[in-house]
């Protein structure tokens, strides 16, 4: 599974952040990135081993989202969400 934060689509709501602090941060343009394990905090597709939860915490995070910018695929490239 990958995640990923559509630029174009997030507001800054940060409702992601509020739900999984240890994985999304807002950047200095106000909009969510992901924070990931080795590297510098990025919207670009993220793989679910380098983040620190379960998968369902991701999807609950995205479905959180009132823009849904965050973007979920499985391992195939399926987009799972939205």
């Amino acid at each position: 599974m990958r995640v990923k934060v559509d630029r174009d689509l997030c507001i800054g709501a940060a409702s992601c952040i509020a739900l999984l602090p240890e994985v999304f941060e807002l950047d200095e343009a106000g909009k969510a990135v992901i924070k990931k394990a080795l590297g510098e905090p990025s919207s670009d597709w993220a793989d679910y081993k380098d983040l620190p939860v379960e998968a369902q915490m991701i999807l609950a995070a995205a479905k959180s989202c009132p823009t849904n910018a965050i973007i979920i695929e499985d391992d195939e490239g399926k987009q799972i969400y939205p």
